[in-house]
């Protein structure tokens, strides 16, 4: 065999076997699964940093981000221009979605009368750590309210209004305080009630102490309670009327201490003392 009979027979061998292999990878490759990656084909507005509820929302507030076509977000903005200069309705938390349902109109402005829905009212009521539930009152909460109103001869304590959400937890200047530097304890609980709910409110913060009850946000039953009195509290029995006599604190005394027997005054014969003079020595006689 010739030098170039020996050549080609040598390509025509590495073509064969390159051609195999390749076929052999092809076949491999195509075994595999596909993956297939998402690609963000629009952006949405996210929060930059923690949003407090009533803040206006400013240019370094938000910011873009790319966001999967296949999952799209319900209300979100795709312009930063569309949210910047609005008031926030909720608490919005950093890299969360900016959506319209958190957000007040432009003409609304911020703060918190546009978080108010329409027909109802917002209240504030002073608190302090054993009012405020040790602190765990914060916005978002529900709550019942309860008063304690003195009377002449009695006080009472019963459920006012019950289930009531809670606005907001502090002054404005206790939550710019607390945002920047540490939690501090509120001294101000701002509930969202009915026009009627807050004239109980008012009157009974008035008239006597209201203390807040901290409650399940899934337990939505209304308490159903009579309310305590001091009366009932101290004797667990009705209060008896002014001017009647007590028949507990008559019934108690009587299993304390048994009546003593008495004897009648006309069973208790007369006694009379005598002095008498005897040879100049002086005595006292006893006759009954």
């Amino acid at each position: 065999m010739s030098r170039r009979a020996r050549t080609m027979t040598v390509i025509g061998v590495a073509l064969l076997t390159a051609t195999a292999a390749s076929t052999a990878v092809y076949r491999a490759v195509r075994r595999i699964p596909v993956r297939e990656v998402e690609v963000a084909h629009h952006f949405v507005v996210l929060a930059a940093r923690s949003i407090a509820l009533g803040s206006r929302v400013t240019e370094n507030d938000v910011k873009l981000v790319g966001w999967p076509s296949r999952s799209p977000l319900q209300g979100a903005f795709t312009r930063a221009e569309d949210v910047i200069g609005r008031g926030s309705v909720v608490a919005i938390g950093e890299n969360e979605p900016v959506t319209e349902s958190k957000l007040a109109s432009r003409d609304a402005g911020a703060g918190l009368p546009p978080a108010i829905p329409p027909g109802m009212r917002a209240i504030s009521v002073k608190v302090n750590e054993v009012i405020g539930v040790a602190g765990f009152v914060v916005p978002g909460t529900r709550v019942d309210v309860v008063a304690t109103v003195r009377r002449t001869d009695d006080a009472i304590t019963r459920v006012l209004v019950s289930n009531v959400h809670v606005l907001a937890a502090g002054t404005r200047y206790e939550q710019e305080k607390a945002r920047d530097v540490k939690p501090i304890p509120t001294t101000v609980v701002t509930l969202v009630v009915t026009p009627s709910e807050a004239e109980k409110i008012a009157l009974a913060s008035s008239e006597g102490q209201l203390t807040l009850m901290l409650r399940n946000p899934l337990d939505i039953a209304e308490p159903r309670t009579s309310g305590a009195r001091l009366g009932r509290l101290v004797e667990d029995a009705p209060a008896p009327a002014r001017g009647a006599s007590s028949v507990t604190f008559t019934a108690l005394t009587h299993r304390l201490a048994p009546p003593m027997a008495v004897t009648p005054a006309a069973a208790i014969a007369p006694v009379y003392v005598v002095e008498a003079i005897r040879a100049g020595k002086r005595t006292e006689e006893t006759i009954k």
